[in-house]
């Protein structure tokens, strides 16, 4: 049996959606470990383009075995409609290929309200929350006041704690926040009518990837966001809330005693994030418009435009050292082939002194870029497939990158197609 992890090494936004799909061909068993959907992974493959927020990206792949974990926050009514716009383009979802942990935490309509009426109390101090209720979810996960996915199976059970659950709620919601209280009555119509939808893929999932195991499959964990946006390692508070290392796939996949092996960690060939939060290679005005508009940079959950830069050297050894990344992946090198010169933050200026190591969140805010650059290569590479057909620019600046965050790159991306990548030699 072979495991492997593939994990975001920035602010998320890698391009770890085509990795899973291009990489899922090996695998047996993919895992979404954390997150719900207040990210994306874009995939395009014979299927069409998709945006999937809570289906894990092996879901194209025949015969793989796709698992939302314990780890992960499920929106029934969100999943339920991404489920149907794929098997309406053709792809199968059955309970054979499609299973969510009985311990998977769901996400109501109360989590996401509350989301938003937080950020709106926040005003000019919000977090750039998604607002699809995340944060307020893993609340109560951690303050024992959550439902998780199993309950589903038992109704009796589920409507006695959602009637005790709701009322430890609407107190939040009308005391602190002067808002409209959720009714008992209205809950449980939605989660008679969405719990239906997704009840049929409901297990234990430690048991389908024990037993995977014991007969030999392999398993490819699936992160959401990157290591800059973990709970406890990135910028908190701007941060997601949960943990998309490659350490706690295991724990959050539903087996803990399994063991990740490989590490893929993946880098986007520029810098991009959503939200807000210190983002210290930022560009702005033209020249971060015309980054976004050739790399497509409007987030896949939200449509929100994304921030951008060049690649963050210091961020980036940061998130491979707290990934445990084994090597990489280079993703949308070809948006680079519209510059003359290639833009690299190499280190920060931080209280006027130079540094490569990442800051502590608190003072990061405070660090300033320094910027380098490298010949550019003025060509279209979206058609090459094997690294040593890339201009000599590109492999200079690849090995570069190499060198500087200390970890082999194994594949480049060139493309957002599932075909389109090279594989270093």
């Amino acid at each position: 049996m072979k495991t492997c992890a593939i994990v975001g090494i920035n602010w998320g936004d890698e391009g770890k959606g085509r990795m899973v799909d291009l990489l899922a061909q090996d695998y047996d068993i993919v895992v979404r470990y954390q997150g719900g959907n207040n990210a994306g992974h874009t995939v395009i493959n014979e299927f069409g383009k998709f945006a999937l927020n809570l289906l894990p990206s092996g879901i194209f792949r025949k015969g793989v075995i796709n698992v939302l974990g314990n780890g992960t926050v499920v929106n029934p009514e969100h999943l339920s409609g991404e489920i149907r716009r794929l098997t309406d383009a053709g792809v199968s979802i059955t309970p054979e290929n499609f299973v969510i942990s009985d311990r998977a935490v769901l996400v109501f309509p109360y989590h996401v309200a509350l989301d938003g009426l937080e950020e709106s109390r926040l005003a000019d101090k919000a977090y750039g929350s998604t607002k699809r209720g995340i944060a307020p979810v893993y609340g109560d996960k951690y303050m024992k006041k959550a439902i998780h996915a199993g309950e589903i199976l038992y109704p009796e059970k589920l409507k006695a704690h959602l009637k005790s659950v709701l009322n430890w709620k609407n107190l939040t919601i009308e005391k602190v926040y002067g808002s409209e209280p959720f009714t008992f009555e209205a809950m449980w119509s939605w989660i008679e009518e969405f719990g239906a939808k997704i009840k049929p893929f409901i297990r234990d999932s430690g048991d389908v990837l024990r037993n995977g195991k014991a007969s030999g499959k392999s398993i490819l964990f699936e992160a959401q966001l990157g290591a800059l946006r973990d709970i406890d390692y990135g910028i908190y508070p701007y941060c997601s809330s949960s943990n998309p290392l490659a350490a706690y796939a295991p724990v959050g996949s539903g087996a803990p005693d399994i063991a990740v092996e490989r590490v893929v960690g993946v880098v986007k060939a520029y810098s991009s994030c959503v939200g807000e939060g210190p983002f210290t290679a930022e560009y702005f005005g033209p020249e971060a418009e015309r980054l976004r508009e050739a790399g497509g940079e409007y987030g896949a959950a939200t449509g929100r435009p994304r921030r951008v830069g060049p690649i963050d050297l210091v961020a980036t050894r940061y998130g491979v050292k707290v990934q445990g990344a084994t090597e990489i992946a280079l993703t949308k090198m070809d948006v680079l082939s519209y510059m003359d010169e290639i833009p690299i933050c190499h280190a920060y200026e931080l209280n006027g002194e130079i540094v490569r190591d990442f800051p502590y969140h608190a003072v990061l805010a405070d660090a300033k870029p320094v910027f380098m650059t490298m010949p550019g290569w003025k060509t279209d590479i979206s058609g090459v497939r094997r690294y040593e057909e890339l201009p000599k620019e590109a492999r200079d600046y690849i090995e570069f990158v190499e060198k500087e965050i200390g970890c082999r790159m194994s594949y480049i991306s060139v493309g957002p197609e599932r075909d389109a990548y090279c594989v270093r030699p």
